[in-house]
């Protein structure tokens, strides 16, 4: 399975700088409903599911990169979602440095073992220092999105996707999308 396989250009979110504060619990709300709702779970759900778990430790791991994760036991299949803060947030990550990729992944409780090969492929993909810059400029969702296909070995850019009001307003102020 491709981490593309868990993504679309409409789960990934890029939070430009507005001049209003933005911390570590405002990102995990906006990476939460980037996943949006799922079959019985909520936004509210995904988030709470993503908090508790930053309350053992930061999933931040350095070197811009946050992969906050969570497992719902009524989730039926693993999600995620990716969250690009180019002017960074402060996570509390592992060297202190602030976070501008968030990879967030949200997988059913009784999917361990695919949750921690998720976990994996997000971190052999965001190894890359040149691979993460080009990510953080990316221009919009699409093109983040892209990045990620091509850089798993995928096919061709993912076609237009039509970008509906109640889809921007999901994402937030202050984020672009496709």
């Amino acid at each position: 399975m491709r981490l593309t396989d868990l993504l679309s250009p409409e789960r990934v979110g890029i939070k430009r700088a507005n001049g209003e504060p933005f911390d570590k619990d405002k990102a995990i709300k906006l990476l939460a409903s980037l996943v949006g709702p799922r079959d019985g779970v909520s936004v509210a759900d995904i988030e709470r599911a993503l908090l508790e778990r930053e309350q053992l430790q930061s999933t931040g791991i350095g070197e811009g990169v946050a992969i906050p994760h969570g497992a719902l036991p009524q989730l039926g299949e693993q999600v995620a979602a990716l969250l690009i803060v180019p002017a960074g947030v402060d996570f509390q990550a592992i060297d202190d440095s602030p976070v501008s990729i968030l990879f967030g992944v949200i997988t059913p409780k009784r999917a361990t073992g695919e949750h921690l090969k998720t976990l994996a492929r997000v971190s052999r993909l965001l190894r890359n220092k040149d691979f993460r810059a080009r990510l953080v400029g990316s221009a919009d969702s699409t093109a983040a999105y892209d990045l990620i296909r091509m850089e798993e070995g995928g096919g061709p850019p993912a076609p237009p996707s039509d970008a509906t009001a109640s889809d921007a307003a999901r994402r937030g102020d202050g984020t672009s999308g496709p």
